[in-house]
């Protein structure tokens, strides 16, 4: 049966910091939900505590596989989703109570193809300083929201950039960075378009393949999702050469997409996106060279 909202949770090696994430489902003030929980062949207690939450709460439905990167896991995930919007949750971070009820209600009052929000800035810089000194996590306190103000646009060009302090658009209401959890999206569409396999900054082709297929949608300048900063991450544990070589991968994979894209798409695309990659790609293989 179908759904509101779709969770797509790829699984692997997390075993620390899964439950956080599948509590934070099961404490959504919107219920009529479901998460594909893909257990990508995960050495540790994964697939037992994922298995666990299925057992106690049919909403949640476990794949079990081999391993075969994250990007494979996402889009087994999204040929099994169902909802009429989707979700993505990284299983080291956890959602807002309100982040599905928020989300859905703005989606369906503007018949938007997506809801932007951001995430708790302050949650992942002061998690980062205690991990530094060696202190536990810091719990967060949920602000409960009311009235909410956001944005509704046509043209997601006209806010979407890489940069964390944009100056050529409203900071307030710019739509940064290229990870997927930070929105909710219309599953029919996002549904056509798949995760590059094989390399890893996935996202940034991702998105920016996105961005072309997006038509209306609604901004959220909302702190709904917790970025936790796990150590063993890609981009905290990688060591140089393998960041640049996969983000350069990234890159001239994205390129490709956009040798097509309308003139004027791509030229802020190039500006916005490309240009900040670039930069980052250089400055890593600069230190590879000394």
């Amino acid at each position: 049966m179908a759904c509101d909202i779709s969770v797509i949770v790829p699984i692997y090696k997390v075993e620390k910091y899964l439950e956080r994430a599948l509590d934070s489902l099961l404490a959504q003030t919107h219920s009529n939900w479901e998460a594909v929980l893909i257990d990508d062949g995960s050495p540790d207690s994964c697939g037992v505590i994922a298995d666990e939450y299925a057992r106690r709460d049919n909403r949640f439905k476990v794949i079990h596989k081999t391993n075969e990167g994250v990007s494979k896991a996402r889009n087994v995930g999204m040929a099994e989703a169902s909802g009429k919007y989707l979700l993505y949750l990284d299983p080291d971070d956890f959602f807002h109570p309100q982040l599905m009820e928020l989300c859905l209600r703005t989606a369906e009052k503007e018949k938007a193809d997506m809801v932007v929000f951001t995430y708790h800035h302050y949650y992942r810089t002061i998690n980062k300083v205690r991990h530094f000194l060696h202190l536990p996590d810091s719990r967060p306190a949920f602000r409960r929201y009311m009235n909410i103000k956001y944005v509704t646009t046509d043209n997601i060009f006209d806010y979407a950039t890489e940069y964390s302090h944009p100056k050529d658009i409203d900071r307030q209401w710019a739509v940064k960075h290229c990870q997927p959890c930070f929105r909710m999206y219309r599953t029919e569409i996002i549904k056509r378009i798949p995760f590059v396999e094989g390399i890893r900054f996935e996202d940034f082709t991702w998105w920016s393949e996105v961005l072309l297929h997006v038509g209306r949608c609604a901004i959220l300048n909302l702190p709904l999702y917790y970025y936790y900063p796990n150590p063993k991450s890609f981009l905290i544990s990688s060591d140089i050469r393998t960041l640049a070589d996969n983000l350069e991968k990234s890159i001239v994979a994205t390129q490709k997409i956009y040798e097509n894209a309308p003139t004027e798409k791509r030229i802020i695309w190039e500006k916005r996106f490309l240009v900040p990659f670039q930069h980052y790609l250089e400055k890593k293989r600069k230190k590879l060279r000394k």
